[in-house]
């Protein structure tokens, strides 16, 4: 179900009369005073008549523009595009954000789909424009055709092979930046992958299975507990969501430990929610809400590739992921709304809404994590509806210990993605409390996102000792992707439609900052 393909990333310097390459991309900014050429490896008479023509071939240097024209001689590319990095402050090339080189690149590859060969001459001279542009660049290049029909697939234009960014750097700089860009941009095409497999195909065994193919070859330790180990250990969250279905639920944990670990070695575990189609269950979705539902198991998807990306980098982190995974469905066997059930480590939930699924697999999850008391844990899910509406389709949501929850908004800005540190406002935890259980899985409708972080903290640290989990609480951080995981719309810069990968880019970087 994950696509082998990776484009090949190679740095090559500003001499390029000799290139192979089908096609050569150089930036266009847009200004007060109109659009103009980035820093780039064309000859000056051609630059200068080019920058000179912009406006007469309508080009303004917007966002997400991609203009293609004849290649200029004397250089050997038969094709020349023109990628839009938007707005700029001060000096052309200097005010240029890393993110507007990553998505200027991703947008250029993602429209020269069919072209073999590209060499991207965008501004490239720090370890960090070159790392934006090459990673721009390998996520732009994605296609998902797994389940297209052999004569389709045939017909079907491929991603760009081979990208060749140029700049100026040593091989001592370049290697290292293009392998992480590699290894970053191949997780966040795995969790695309994932995410957009169809549930007749992906369902809590099979992504059991797949999850341990893929780290067959990596120094991650996989543990898989079936239905019958999850009702003998205690795990009601994830069993009583997966009874409705026959295909049964699964809890999943990876485990990396770096080669030389110890004591001192920062641990970091991971939560993330895995359900694999989300029907509502007995409190049953509209139809026309369901039509998205495979993506409901993009937290566990980002989970599992991250703690592959970790590694292959091999970081001085141990990183420990839990998938839970569950199919929610209406059946006989189906839990009822008013329910009570029994979470790991003992606390109860009555089940007031069947659709409010996530937050019970994510409360087994949150137990068993903070039970092996790491530095920090962060849970990742597709939780609710009420993330949307408040902070639109292409912001995560990120609540929690307030220094935790910084740092992971900190690591997202580093990483280009957008998030935004939110409260939970103690009132609304009191809307959680149930007359016949220890707490109620539906809280109030309005601040509903901030509602299901207040019910996950109640988690965190509950199979502790009480004493010892007050005195050394572990830090927590939520991140609510429901609307940022699934681009509905037309694709935008490196972003395709359907499956974004939102989110492995900023994990990555939180643990590379975090390493000992």
């Amino acid at each position: 179900m994950i696509n082998d393909f990776s484009p090949v990333l190679t740095a090559t310097g500003p001499q390029l009369a000799k290139s192979s390459a089908s096609a050569l991309v150089v930036g266009v900014a847009s200004t007060e005073d109109g659009p103009v050429l980035l820093p780039n490896p064309l000859p000056d008479a051609g630059a200068r008549a080019l920058a000179d023509s912009l406006e007469a071939l309508g080009v303004t240097g917007a966002a997400d523009e991609v203009v293609r024209i004849p290649g200029l001689d004397p250089l050997p590319f038969p094709l020349l595009v023109l990628t839009g990095v938007g707005s700029v402050d001060g000096e052309p090339g200097v005010g240029v954000t890393t993110e507007a080189l990553r998505r200027a690149s991703g947008a250029a590859i993602r429209h020269l789909t069919g072209t073999p060969s590209v060499a991207l001459g965008l501004p490239a001279d720090t370890a960090e424009q070159l790392g934006a542009v090459a990673e721009g660049a390998a996520l732009g290049a994605y296609s998902f055709t797994s389940f297209r029909s052999a004569r389709s697939q045939n017909s079907a234009k491929n991603p760009v092979e081979h990208i060749a960014v140029v700049t100026r750097l040593k091989s001592k700089v370049t290697g290292p930046v293009l392998g992480r860009a590699a290894v970053v941009a191949r997780a966040t095409r795995a969790t695309r992958d994932l995410v957009n497999v169809p549930p007749s195909h992906l369902f809590p065994a099979s992504f059991a299975d797949e999850v341990t193919e893929a780290v067959r070859k990596l120094s991650v330790k996989v543990t898989v507990w079936d239905e019958k180990q999850l009702e003998k250990d205690g795990f009601g969250g994830i069993l009583n969501v997966g009874k409705g279905s026959s295909r049964p639920p699964r809890l999943v944990k990876l485990e990396y430990s770096p080669a030389r670990s110890g004591k001192s070695t920062p641990h970091v575990a991971l939560v993330g929610k895995g359900i694999t189609f989300d029907s509502g269950g007995l409190s049953l979705k509209p139809a026309a809400s369901m039509t998205t539902m495979k993506l409901d198991m993009a937290g566990a998807a980002t989970v599992a590739t991250v703690v592959a990306a970790a590694a292959e980098l091999k970081l001085p982190v141990k990183v420990t992921g839990w998938l839970c995974l569950a199919e929610n469905l209406p059946s006989a066997t189906a839990q009822r709304p008013s329910d009570v059930i029994t979470i790991y480590g003992g606390k109860t939930v009555e089940v007031m809404n069947t659709d409010a699924e996530g937050r019970l697999v994510m409360a087994d999850g949150l137990v068993a994590a903070t039970d092996e008391t790491p530095d920090a844990v962060i849970d990742i899910a597709t939780l609710t509806g009420a993330q949307m509406i408040a902070l639109g389709s292409r912001t995560t949501g990120v609540m929690g210990t307030e220094g935790l929850r910084d740092e992971v908004v900190s690591a997202a800005d580093a990483a280009g993605e957008d998030a935004w540190a939110m409260p939970i406002p103690e009132h609304l935890r009191a809307s959680l409390d149930s007359s016949v259980a220890d707490i109620s899985n539906v809280g109030d409708r309005f601040g509903g996102m901030m509602a299901a972080a207040a019910f996950l903290r109640d988690f965190v640290d509950a199979g502790r000792d009480p004493a010892e989990a007050k005195a050394s609480p572990t830090p927590w951080a939520h991140l609510d992707i429901a609307g940022p995981a699934f681009n509905e719309s037309g694709p935008y810069g490196y972003t395709p439609k359907d499956a974004t990968g939102v989110m492995v880019r900023t994990l990555i970087r939180y643990l590379e900052d975090h390493a000992d």
